[in-house]
């Protein structure tokens, strides 16, 4: 069983900076595919940012270049730097982890960008 919390969320102007962290429990956190999701009002649940166990990463096109994700398993963490925010970041944004059929969400944090 793995429990995820996100946190770093806030309210921010366009072209600024924040960093959201996923903190999970469990010891064998190095071993699970952890995503970052985002979801913005009247609209579908997108993927924005994936880190594997080997540490390897994928990234929407609409953040490419201005968001980065990081894991420290010592830490047993997972962050997302996203720089030159824009309003179209806003969104809920969610930690997901996954390791073969083992899913685990955690409950989301507001990114609110204004213009």
């Amino acid at each position: 069983q793995v429990q995820l919390v996100e946190s770093g969320g806030g309210l921010v102007q366009a072209g600024g900076s924040l960093r959201l962290s996923c903190a999970a429990s469990g010891s064998t956190f190095s071993i699970y595919i952890i995503d970052w999701y985002r979801q913005a009002p009247g609209k579908q649940r997108e993927l924005v940012a994936e880190i594997n166990s080997a540490g390897l990463t994928n990234y929407a096109d609409s953040v490419k270049g201005r968001f980065t994700i990081s894991r420290d398993n010592a830490k047993n963490t997972v962050y997302l730097q996203m720089n030159s925010l824009k309003p179209e970041d806003t969104a809920v944004y969610y930690c997901f982890a996954s390791y073969r059929t083992s899913t685990y969400w955690g409950q989301g944090t507001q990114v609110t960008v204004s213009s």
